[in-house]
């Protein structure tokens, strides 16, 4: 059973598992727009702040994936921590009742906060940022504390993961580099920042799901070949060819600024983004490699560019569709007026 398995994530998962040879149960708010998965999957339309649906849903499962979440840019408290805490409280419960042999749940390198130290393993202090942070935590409890009453939960904590079909933040990156604008960075960009490809978090979730693997883990997982902001960035611009370049910010200005807009609901952009964008962020993947037999195939260039060039192919399919989840554009508000004057 994979929860937001219609999602951006979800839909990789159930791909991948199908193409293993295993039966995926999707659940979730939306239903499957996905050509490819439909009449492969089962679906079931429900919310996982449902308990009784949750229940009904869980039976003859015998592994969970636990990927549906209420993203940062929701911006409300109540939805956050109902889906992102409440929801998994129910996943949780309707899993140790219907006897689940394991559950993986989808956590945030957010709960690391902004470090000064890097890498950051799985035993690094736990400092969660903003709303989102904050739900993922509890979340986090709420899987220790089933552990303690008999239930497998293996506890992923991915850094952001991008990949063909990922819109959301990314699409506002994209659209301003097929548009031949200058990319605003925060700072001079020589951060070390890594992100992560859907396909390669796919491949550890399945390794995870396997009867062999361990129970009751934690792992990092990300990419283990990124560069600078500035490399990473400079590298799409110029496979995209559009003229882009990269603008840098001064820090002491941008981040009251991106502040102001984010309290005012002016820009999609939450704290998480923006306090994080100019500072080192990066996880130390060594306890997967080793626990999992897995390894990262696509550097954090080569994924951004795998992206941009399927949303170049696909965006006029999303013109006018904003959203607040990963798989369709967010009304990027403010920033419009701002990208008129890069």
């Amino acid at each position: 059973m994979i929860t937001g398995g219609t999602g951006f994530l979800g839909c990789h998962v159930a791909r991948r598992f199908l193409a293993e040879g295993a039966e995926a149960r999707l659940v979730d708010l939306l239903p499957l727009d996905e050509p490819d998965l439909r009449g492969r999957c089962e679906v079931v339309q429900a919310d996982i702040r449902d308990a009784d649906a949750v229940r009904r849903a869980s039976q003859d499962v015998d592994v969970v994936v636990h990927a549906a979440a209420a993203l940062p840019i929701q911006g409300s408290r109540a939805v956050i921590e109902s889906v992102n805490v409440g929801g998994a409280r129910n996943i949780l419960e309707a899993a140790r009742g219907a006897g689940v042999r394991r559950v993986i749940a989808i956590s945030s390198t957010a709960l690391y906060g902004i470090p000064d130290v890097h890498p950051l393993y799985e035993d690094s202090p736990l400092q969660p940022l903003g709303l989102y942070g904050a739900s993922k935590f509890q979340l986090e409890q709420a899987c220790l504390a089933f552990r303690e009453q008999g239930l497998d939960v293996t506890i992923v904590r991915p850094k952001t993961f991008i990949g063909t079909g990922r819109l959301g933040l990314f699409q506002i990156l994209f659209d301003w580099i097929q548009r031949g604008k200058k990319i605003p960075i925060l700072g001079p960009g020589n951060n070390r920042y890594q992100l992560l490809a859907v396909t390669d978090l796919v491949d550890a979730l399945w390794r995870m799901a396997a009867e062999r693997a361990p129970g009751n883990e934690v792992f990092n997982i990300g990419a283990e070949r990124f560069g600078t902001v500035r490399e990473d960035l400079e590298a799409l611009c110029a496979h995209a060819g559009t003229g882009s370049r990269l603008a840098p910010v001064p820090v002491g200005l941008a981040v009251p600024a991106l502040r102001l807009l984010e309290v005012t609901r002016l820009s999609p952009l939450v704290e998480w983004h923006y306090k994080t964008a100019y500072k080192d962020s990066f996880v130390s993947v060594e306890k997967a490699k080793r626990v999992l037999g897995w390894a990262p195939q696509r550097s954090n260039a080569e994924v951004l560019i795998e992206t941009y060039d399927w949303y170049v192919a696909h965006y006029a399919e999303y013109l006018g569709r904003v959203g607040l989840t990963h798989r369709v554009p967010w009304d990027q508000k403010m920033l419009k007026f701002v990208r008129l004057f890069f």
